[in-house]
């Protein structure tokens, strides 16, 4: 194979594997920098070794998309298994299911509804003074009322954020999160499952070409981009520039392993909507993994609290102040060359696996495209603003 040029891609999770994947298979070489000491980023995988279960290191990862291409592009790297994502939710001494359905509804209520009974009940309830939400407890109480409010989204999203529900925007409810059915799916895409043996395999397979090379527990600095022809960079935003324009906003997530013998909570998931409870859900591995069997069992305790400048970054914030800051860092994005930046912490924005791999591939592409015609290479595939 002729030998194209020297890629830079920063970070070996889905991002980075996918692009240097692709442009591996076009005739690239490609360096992979990642500053863990392991690949896949947060969806890093392992087994336990007391217990055999397949340990979401930092935190569920759940694959679901409409997205064929995408599908069977994981699938050639790894099989993927049939799971449905069922959450439930202990509220008021209750456990619940999620998304509140029509169950749920008739459950708290104590009813029988059918499904129009249950629509016209709700909107009963509705706080039908407010015309144009614009915080997220004004959509919820405009929507679903004061009892389901409280019950299902205001703890929760007080305790995720970190601040009142009166501080986030009402889009964070884009639409409205209630099913008047019995359909307690947590996702509605048509592909959803499981690697059969984790993410990190399926992402050893992805980044397993002759043309790459992976170099874990290195730092990769912004005098390095001047070393490759190009460098694709799913680090975080502010970090490659040194914090100039202050931190960006993000929340992190601690998490409290336990470990049981026996089946803990009967599910994968379990919120906790009581602000009095001070963690945000219980996460049991094995049950992501519904085709294994195991008698003992993996328990994570999630805490969400503000991202300090050593911690993993888990959720951008992007209210109005990340919004400005997010603004002079993408300007300062657009000067540099050589560079461009992907994925969730380069583009500072909430992106699903299956999103991710979407843009990584089309980042691929467009490279690929503008190479052979000459043209330069954009920061962002997508404008973060």
């Amino acid at each position: 194979m002729v030998h194209k040029g020297n890629i830079a891609v920063v970070g070996a999770g889905l991002s980075g594997a996918v692009i240097g994947r692709e442009l591996a298979e076009a005739g690239y070489q490609v360096t992979a920098f990642d500053s863990r000491d392991h690949i896949a980023g947060n969806c890093h995988t392992e087994r336990d070794a007391d217990t055999g279960v397949m340990v979401h290191v930092y935190g569920p990862h759940i694959f679901h998309t409409d997205d064929q291409e995408v599908w069977d592009y994981v699938n050639r790297f790894m099989r993927f298994m049939p799971y449905k994502n069922r959450v439930k939710t202990t509220s008021q001494g209750q456990v619940f299911s999620l998304p509140v359905n029509l169950h749920t509804i008739n459950q708290y209520f104590g009813k029988t509804f059918r499904p129009d009974e249950a629509r016209a009940f709700l909107e009963s309830l509705a706080d039908r003074s407010i015309e144009n939400p614009q915080t997220f407890e004004e959509q919820a109480l405009r929507f679903v009322g004061k009892d389901l409010y409280e019950a299902f989204f205001k703890g929760y999203t007080q305790k995720q954020w970190g601040c009142s529900p009166t501080e986030l925007p009402a889009s964070i409810l884009k639409r409205l999160p209630v099913r008047f059915n019995y359909e307690d799916n947590y996702f509605f895409h048509k592909f959803q499952g499981m690697p059969e043996h984790g993410y990190t395999e399926m992402v050893a397979g992805i980044l397993d070409h002759p043309a790459i090379s992976v170099r874990l527990g290195q730092n990769f600095s912004r005098a390095e981009v001047a070393d490759f022809d190009h460098v694709f960079y799913s680090g975080p935003l502010d970090g490659y520039f040194d914090y100039q324009s202050g931190q960006l906003g993000y929340r992190t997530l601690d998490f409290e392993r336990f470990t049981y013998d026996g089946d803990y909570q009967g599910c994968a998931v379990m919120n906790y909507g009581d602000v009095e409870v001070p963690y945000t859900r219980i996460t049991e591995h094995k049950h992501f993994s519904p085709w294994e069997e195991h008698q003992g069992s993996v328990c994570y305790r999630e805490f969400s609290r503000a991202c300090e400048r050593d911690d993993i970054p888990y959720y951008p914030i992007r209210l109005v102040e990340e919004k400005e800051q997010l603004a002079t860092y993408v300007a300062s994005a657009e000067q540099e060359k050589g560079i461009t930046f992907v994925g969730r912490l380069g583009t500072y924005r909430y992106l699903d696996m299956d999103v991710t791999i979407r843009e990584a591939l089309d980042t691929a592409r467009l490279y690929l495209t503008a190479n052979a015609s000459g043209q330069a290479m954009p920061a962002f595939l997508r404008s973060p603003l």
